[in-house]
């Protein structure tokens, strides 16, 4: 039997956060000081739906400017979350997951809308979708799913339909004066 190969979809974080409108619109109830994290939980959310089990998924986020990104991952919902180290951008690390992948013959899809990351990961199973796109299958899928639930019809709820069999028969026969 064949072996399937895995596929990787390499998500652009604030790239898609600021050009995708469906972020754009997050919620905004949010109990911190960070604006964008209502956005991030919402993509991870999103990224995590759309992989599924057919691909491995990681969202980048720039950590270039804080001294202190270490540029470790953490896994949230089966998503791989990564801030780009001190002094590096996330377009770099993408570009090396991406070339890393096309080395390993995984079939890859990034996300964003940087012309630059697009231009240089393109080509060789690599392919692009851009932040605006993957917002509108996002939402594309919420309007599916909402579709999906079936309207429950109310059941008329009588006395006869609360009371077990063998008694409804005996009332109907009182009724019915037999």
């Amino acid at each position: 039997m064949a072996r399937q190969r895995k596929k990787l979809l390499l998500v652009d974080g604030y790239n898609v956060l600021r050009s995708g409108s469906r972020y754009r619109v997050a919620p905004e109830e949010d109990y911190t000081d960070d604006t964008f994290n209502a956005a991030r939980e919402m993509l991870v959310n999103d990224v995590a739906s759309y992989a599924g089990r057919e691909w491995r998924a990681v969202i980048v986020f720039d950590g270039a400017r804080n001294e202190f990104s270490t540029g470790e991952a953490a896994c949230v919902g089966g998503v791989r979350i990564v801030f780009s180290p001190a002094g590096q951008s996330a377009d770099k690390v993408i570009e090396k997951l991406a070339h890393d992948a096309r080395e390993r013959q995984v079939e890859t899809l990034v996300v964003t809308s940087d012309a630059t990351i697009q231009d240089t990961v393109f080509g060789g199973g690599v392919d692009r979708m851009s932040a605006d796109g993957f917002s509108r299958e996002m939402a594309s899928y919420d309007e599916e799913a909402r579709l999906d639930e079936t309207p429950k019809v109310a059941e008329k709820r009588t006395v006869a339909s609360r009371i077990d069999p063998e008694t409804l028969a005996k009332l109907k026969a009182l009724r019915d004066g037999r």
